[in-house]
């Protein structure tokens, strides 16, 4: 099991509604609108670093109203 933490930052206006759409995507586990650099963590628990992959870089980074992620794998 591979956990990983994806960072989004949200064009404005869009944090309580992108929330929703990231906490509904398969492999998401958490999420959480957050004070600083960001405004959305979620946590993933998947079976492989391509799942995360798939996740971060092919559903969340394309969402509408995402203007940012980054992706950390959990050692």
């Amino acid at each position: 099991m591979v956990t990983a933490y994806v960072l989004v930052k949200a064009n404005t206006g869009e944090a309580d509604r992108l929330l929703g759409a990231i906490a509904d995507t398969d492999g998401v586990i958490d999420a959480h609108i957050v004070a600083g650099d960001v405004d959305v963590i979620a946590k993933l628990d998947v079976d492989s670093p391509t799942d995360v992959k798939d996740i971060a870089a092919d559903e969340i980074q394309h969402t509408d109203g995402v203007e940012d992620t980054e992706t950390y794998i959990s050692m």
